[in-house]
């Protein structure tokens, strides 16, 4: 059973759609139904973790067909999201202050004139004055939002919201991810996760421990018909600690090669857990991340190839964040963030080689558009960063 509305609609079906009809399609079941769902499979993660069956979520809809019409377009036109964090100086402003576009509402508006089909969530808060209040993490407010989303015709594919801190799960923090599931449905959302790394440890033991965890946690969302996804920046690509000489708190100091996300990788269940790539971060690891001291103590090169890790685990990566940077020498990280396609990161050739355009789902990102003196600027680059990756074509060979 899956609670989110069919992905293989087609768009102009979504735009079409009553709001009232699509949220009844989009919950499936009643509210009842649904938190004891939930309940049922969240029972043992407050004191263990799960590692049952849950239902299978929906098959997924759409092959990558290279050769369709206008198949050379990289990144297919329903496909072209943006996370919100990107305009969160429009979301967050005043509208009674201001004739800019502000609050959800009107952001949506704005990101549809610009060409944009999907949206990722970075919470559930605006202004005060925006319609519908300041506070839209509720039940109400996300059915308010979803009416949105269906008015201009977007999709909603994911949240950087509430993963419990703690595990084993307090009773409290599992009511608060079930209300977060409860959330991503009716905003019809495939995808819910957070934007940190399951642990900041180069252990080996710790990254278990997170594994457990997340492994549980997906289960929970998986019996929501949710994929649950940790986003991620360069640190997670480091080298695990894993052997050689131990240390005064008995922790090893030497690394076998093996880089901390691909060891979680490993030992999480793929029909659990899955994750969405900063391309622009995972290319500041690469900077950063290339040589490592081995059992032995010699050092050892392994330069990080982004789109190689993505195309061994194609089917973890639903959603990318499309981030673009200019080389710096300065900063310690070798770029510095700018609009999409106005940097130097080769995204013709990244999303060539991990293919399947037609299943992953890049979102528009940049920390810096927000600007204290321009405050046309986050949406005006968000035009930008839209035209340019519209523009992503495949190389003649």
């Amino acid at each position: 059973m899956t609670l989110f509305s069919d992905p293989s609609r087609t768009e102009a079906a979504t735009a079409s759609a009553a709001p009232d009809e699509g949220l009844r399609r989009t919950l499936g079941v009643n509210r009842r139904r649904f938190l004891s769902t939930c309940t049922a499979v969240a029972a043992g993660a407050v004191a263990a973790p799960v590692f049952g069956a849950p239902p299978a979520l929906a098959q997924e809809q759409g092959r990558d067909h290279d050769h369709e019409r206008g198949g050379q377009v990289l990144v297919p036109p329903h496909k072209r999201g943006i996370i919100l964090y990107t305009v969160r100086d429009a979301t967050g402003r005043d509208p009674l202050a201001t004739d800019l576009p502000s609050g959800f509402r009107e952001v949506f508006k704005q990101l549809a004139r610009h060409g944009y089909s999907q949206v990722e969530f970075a919470g559930y808060r605006q202004h005060a004055n925006a319609p519908g209040g300041a506070d839209l993490e509720t039940v109400e407010g996300a059915k308010l939002l979803r009416s949105w989303l269906d008015e201009y015709g977007l999709r909603a594919q994911g949240n950087h919201g509430f993963i419990p801190p703690s595990w084993p799960l307090t009773t409290a923090d599992l009511d608060t991810f079930k209300k977060h599931l409860e959330i991503a449905n009716i905003l019809g959302m495939a995808h819910m996760g957070t934007g940190g790394d399951p642990t900041g440890s180069s252990y080996r033991e710790d990254w278990d421990r997170a594994a457990e965890k997340w492994n549980a946690m997906g289960a929970i969302a998986r019996s929501a018909g949710i994929k649950l996804y940790t986003h991620n920046h360069d640190g997670a690509y480091g080298f695990l600690l894993d052997g050689g000489p131990l240390d005064d708190q008995g922790r090893p100091t030497r690394s076998s090669g093996i880089r901390k996300l691909e060891y979680f990788l490993e030992v999480t269940d793929p029909k659990l857990v899955w994750l969405e790539m900063d391309i622009f971060w995972a290319h500041v690891a690469q900077y950063k991340f290339r040589t490592y001291t081995a059992h032995d103590g010699s050092t050892r090169e392994n330069v990080f190839d982004p789109a190689g890790l993505v195309f061994r685990n194609n089917r973890r990566y639903p959603l990318f964040h499309a981030k673009d940077g200019v080389v710096s020498t300065t900063n310690g990280m070798g770029y510095e963030m700018v609009p999409f396609g106005t940097g130097v990161i080769d995204y013709t050739t990244f999303f060539s080689r991990v293919g399947q355009r037609n299943y992953h789902n890049p979102m528009i990102e940049d920390d810096n558009s927000p600007s204290a003196t321009d405050p046309a600027q986050s949406l005006r680059e968000a035009k930008i960063s839209y035209d340019n990756l519209a523009a992503l074509r495949k190389r003649r060979h």
